[in-house]
């Protein structure tokens, strides 16, 4: 079994990563592969729905958001942690934990 850890704070070492450290601590107790990836400090562009995704299975803007596919197919489980800014996740999490699927659904329908 694999869990795929996303950190969404631009802060690497940062309270985010604090907490996802202890989540990684009780997987890896249990027998659980994990994978942390950190998206916060990366530029993600957000889907613009053009479509192309479902012709070419990834997307056209060659970011992090194709990286992480793969990696969502891969998992048999998701951890997406963020801070919140505003009352909401910050801007980087949201495209990344959202827009990362876009392709993996178009290229099949």
């Amino acid at each position: 079994m694999k869990v795929l850890i996303i950190n969404g704070s631009p802060r690497a070492k940062g309270n985010t990563a604090l907490a996802l450290d202890e989540m990684v601590k009780v997987f890896e107790a249990e027998g659980i592969e994990t994978e942390v990836v950190h998206v916060g400090n990366k530029a993600v562009r957000g889907c613009m729905a053009c479509g192309q995704c479902a012709k070419l299975g990834k997307c056209v803007f060659d970011d992090v958001v194709n990286e992480l596919a793969p990696k969502f197919e891969e998992a048999n489980g998701l951890v997406v942690a963020s801070p919140v800014y505003y009352a909401s996740a910050n801007a980087t999490s949201l495209p990344c934990s959202t827009d990362s699927f876009i392709p993996l659904t178009s290229a099949r329908v």
